[in-house]
């Protein structure tokens, strides 16, 4: 299998279920461009979103510029080597902590989440430090060796405004004693599969804690999406090779305009119910 990652490094990820990559995953120039980009929308999330940087999800259904860097080649390079030359782009999301004050990301697995909307379900998931990532602002941590479910029992978290979503795994499901803190430096990248156990602490530090997960699975999985009105809600891309599953792929040239009719409708509904 092509790709930027080494033989022990494939391995190391097929065991262990996530991959630390201290290497530039950009060139220093074009991380830079995508550090600039994320600062210019964030400005804008925080003045018209509502909420906390931490929800800076599926930004590139409407950014159409974040393509340069989900499509780039030294990005599809790193994640052939895990999942073939056939790749589908699935998401992308900016989850930031503000220093101070970032929320806590509950143990949980991403396949558990998805369900079966991917099958089988083979996504991984590429995140890229924007900040340094470090024990003090909350970086990722991970428990190895627990790709092989990925679809734990979960019960509500307290004080659920303080985590990024209000379920945890279970407690007694896994050890926690096991972690991996994925201390990352800005423009390097951690590696996880869907199915692997992960979160992060509260970032009570005075630096701020940025990742852009870009997320991908191979193109021989199959998509069962939603839809509404007949649009898909969740849209996928043909990033490399063959539409091997013939999934319906979006056009990353156009903002996904079913997404944002449906999100604009269900704020429309939430502020309904409120009154």
């Amino acid at each position: 299998m092509a790709g930027r990652l080494n033989p022990d490094q494939v391995s190391f990820f097929k065991k262990e279920g996530y991959l630390l990559y201290d290497q530039p995953v950009f060139e220093q120039p074009k991380f830079d461009a995508l550090k600039q980009h994320f600062e210019g929308q964030l400005q804008i999330w925080e003045a018209t979103s509502g909420k906390t940087p931490e929800h800076m999800d599926v930004p590139h259904f409407t950014d159409l510029e974040l393509f340069k860097w989900l499509f780039d080649e030294q990005v599809l390079d790193l994640v052939e080597s895990l999942i073939g030359p056939d790749i589908i782009l699935w998401s992308s999301h900016f989850i930031c902590k503000p220093a101070g004050t970032g929320k806590r990301v509950p143990w949980h697995e991403d396949s558990a989440y998805w369900g079966t909307t991917v099958d089988p379900m083979e996504v991984v998931t590429l995140w890229l430090a924007i900040d340094p990532s470090t024990t003090q602002n909350g970086c990722m941590r991970v428990i190895p060796q627990t790709q092989h479910n990925g679809y734990s029992d979960y019960d509500p978290v307290q004080n659920p405004e303080k985590h990024v979503f209000g379920t945890e795994i279970r407690r007694g499901r896994f050890d926690e004693s096991k972690a991996v803190d994925c201390v990352l430096k800005p423009n390097t990248c951690s590696f996880h599969h869907a199915k692997t156990i992960h979160g992060s602490n509260y970032n009570a530090s005075t630096i701020r804690r940025c990742g852009y997960t870009m997320r991908y699975f191979p193109a021989s999985s199959k998509f069962h999406g939603e839809r509404r009105n007949k649009n898909w809600l969740h849209q996928i891309y043909l990033a490399r090779g063959r539409n091997l599953a013939n999934n319906p792929v979006g056009d990353p040239t156009k903002v996904h305009q079913a997404w944002v009719e449906a999100s604009a409708a269900d704020r429309k509904a939430v502020k309904t119910l409120a009154h």
